[in-house]
């Protein structure tokens, strides 16, 4: 019944509806409609747990593409600040 709180229902709104899905549907078929309720809620839930797994794991390849991207930068400075280098280097032996 706590489920239900966000929906203002009380103690007698939800045995009213209890009572009118009884009277609709029979005590042979609640069993039935209750696991059918149960599969649907249970696929959402997955479906759900997909969608934010895959959401992560995008998130996760782009920082990952972004670390790799810096660590090539640094390395090309620092390719680049050894060239300088040499090159100073030969410009003074002359």
């Amino acid at each position: 019944m706590g489920n239900l709180l966000f929906l203002n229902l009380g103690t007698q709104e939800v045995v009213l509806i209890m009572f009118a899905v009884l009277l609709l549907f029979g005590g042979e078929k609640l069993p039935e409609l209750a696991r059918g309720l149960g599969k649907g809620i249970r696929e959402f839930k997955d479906a759900s747990d997909g969608v934010k797994r895959e959401i992560h794991r995008n998130i996760n390849e782009l920082t990952a593409n972004e670390e790799l991207k810096r660590e090539e930068e640094i390395e090309r400075s620092k390719k680049t600040e050894v060239v300088v280098e040499e090159t100073a280097k030969e410009r003074k032996d002359f």
